[in-house]
């Protein structure tokens, strides 16, 4: 007995040769755009200016965001930042912000400095975590560090960190 197909049921038909995998040959394609995308967000991570910025006992390697890209983008995916690395947040003026660590692989902790260039609050933060951090009133800068290098190092708000007035400059100004 020969299977006949149901009442109004498609009949199936072979596809012409040629025409298989015709839309396969894109996937490579796209596979290679990702890949040169990935590859230049990574590129662009690592050309951020870097500074040395002398605080309490110490002199932190930072990098600096100063750009929505780079802000934007941050620590996040990082496995690891060495001890005394950290990054510094740039904004054009004095504002309240907030940072959430999505994406960050790193537990850190971020001082929120104004444009005095005194601590107005520090805020320990868990990896991947949704959970916004806000400043205490309008700031101008966020630094990120290991989370505990602030205790550590004996830093703590109200502190004006005179190593940020020398690496930056004016309040005004951006890094070039």
């Amino acid at each position: 007995m020969t299977p006949r197909p149901l009442a109004g049921a498609p009949r199936y038909r072979p596809r012409r040769p040629g025409r298989a995998g015709r839309g396969l040959a894109l996937i490579p394609a796209l596979g290679l755009a990702t890949l040169l995308w990935l590859l230049a967000a990574a590129a662009a991570a690592e050309t951020l200016p870097v500074r040395e910025l002398p605080i309490a006992d110490r002199t932190l390697t930072v990098e600096i965001a100063d750009t929505p890209e780079a802000m934007a983008r941050g620590l996040m995916f990082r496995e690891y930042l060495p001890e005394d690395h950290g990054m510094l947040f740039v904004w054009p003026g004095d504002q309240a912000v907030g940072m959430w660590m999505k994406n960050t692989l790193i537990p850190l902790s971020v001082a929120f400095i104004d444009r005095e260039y005194r601590i107005r609050n520090i805020a320990r933060m868990e990896p991947r975590s949704l959970r916004v951090h806000a400043s205490e009133g309008p700031v101008r800068y966020a630094l990120e560090v290991n989370r505990g290098w602030f205790e550590r190092h004996g830093v703590a708000p109200g502190m004006r960190i005179d190593g940020l007035e020398a690496l930056l400059g004016h309040p005004d100004s951006r890094i070039d």
